[in-house]
């Protein structure tokens, strides 16, 4: 009897010194990953980390455990797997500012809070203008470098259309690595779809055929001034001049039609090239593509011309026009404005 107590005594003992030893153990690994998942991790002033795609969560851990970064990648793991997310994780650049911790950063993979960069593109620029600083982007991942114009849009998805004036000028905000044809789409549906909604609010009575007339129509308006006031005073010069069958007179669509042939001076002999079907001195109507790409208010402007009677424009050379209605009240202000008070001969028939 007395041996039998004694022995399971001394297994009760044993049961419970074992049972006091995995519990202090187990205390002492909750109490260190609870410490891991609430300490901030070693990122200095802030840390960069990008995570390719198809890249494993050990293998993220791992890195910044290399980096000394994160101390335990082994309890990040099992965070991740008692969260059911280890799968999750999204691949990109990623910012850990001072007082990210485990918990935070595993967050950040899962939602994919990546880092994004701006890339602006610029009411009036054309084209090629739009390529050069696409082509120079770090973050980008360039797929169209060295492209002839036509088989980008191939590219893009677009075949047979023209390029200009089809991406809307904005600032886009994308993560490290997107392609250039995906920013370019992105921009070019923008421009779609802000073109298609001011189409359908247009004023009444326009001699435009399309949206994608108005599109040219605002691609002159955005060249031919900076200040977004005279927008719609400039539409209604060229809107009116439509409606009466008087060329545009407008020396971008001149200039842009020469290209690389145009060295920064506009002649006479350029406004009387027949076969440059942009020089509207000589043709009339609307060139047959835009020549920049047009802003929204541009676009505006171009649907919602300003009522008057004025046919002429010039600059006053401070960046604003002067607006007359008659030809003689016209030239007298090309003499004042551009000729400073000089009077000679010349062309009757500019709209500037």
């Amino acid at each position: 009897m007395n041996k039998a107590f004694f022995i399971k005594e001394r297994l009760f003992k044993i049961v419970g010194a074992f049972i006091l030893v995995i519990s202090l153990v187990l205390g002492w690994f909750l109490f260190n990953y609870q410490q891991f998942a609430s300490t901030p991790l070693a990122v200095g002033e802030g840390v960069d980390i990008v995570i390719e795609p198809g890249k494993s969560l050990a293998a993220v851990a791992n890195g910044l455990f290399k980096q000394g970064v994160m101390q335990n990648p082994r309890y990040f793991l099992l965070m991740a797997r008692v969260k059911n997310v280890a799968h999750r994780i999204q691949a990109g650049e990623y910012h850990l500012e001072p007082g990210a911790t485990p918990v935070s950063l595993l967050d950040k993979l899962v939602v994919g809070d990546v880092v994004n960069y701006a890339l602006t593109i610029v009411e009036g620029w054309d084209f090629h203008e739009l390529m050069v600083v696409v082509n120079s982007s770090p973050y980008l991942k360039h797929k169209l470098k060295g492209l002839d114009n036509k088989t980008i849009m191939r590219r893009l998805g677009f075949e047979g259309q023209h390029p200009e004036g089809r991406f809307l000028p904005d600032t886009y905000h994308f993560p490290r690595g997107l392609s250039d044809i995906a920013f370019l789409q992105r921009a070019h549906r923008a421009m779609d779809e802000s073109l298609a909604q001011a189409w359908e609010k247009r004023d009444e009575n326009l001699p435009l055929k399309s949206a994608d007339e108005a599109l040219i129509l605002a691609s002159i308006i955005e060249k031919e001034t900076g200040q977004a006031d005279e927008r719609p005073a400039i539409s209604g010069v060229f809107v009116r001049r439509l409606q009466q069958g008087i060329r545009l007179q407008t020396d971008p669509t001149v200039i842009y039609g020469l290209g690389l042939d145009f060295d920064g001076n506009l002649r006479r002999v350029h406004l009387q090239q027949q076969d440059n079907l942009y020089n509207t001195y000589r043709h009339k109507g609307l060139p047959p593509t835009p020549i920049a790409m047009p802003g929204a208010a541009a676009i505006d402007a171009a649907l919602h011309p300003a009522p008057g009677d004025t046919l002429y424009f010039v600059s006053r050379g401070d960046g604003s026009h002067h607006f007359s209605a008659t030809l003689r009240e016209h030239n007298n202000a090309v003499i004042k404005y551009q000729l400073k008070g000089r009077k000679r001969s010349f062309s009757s028939y500019s709209a500037q």
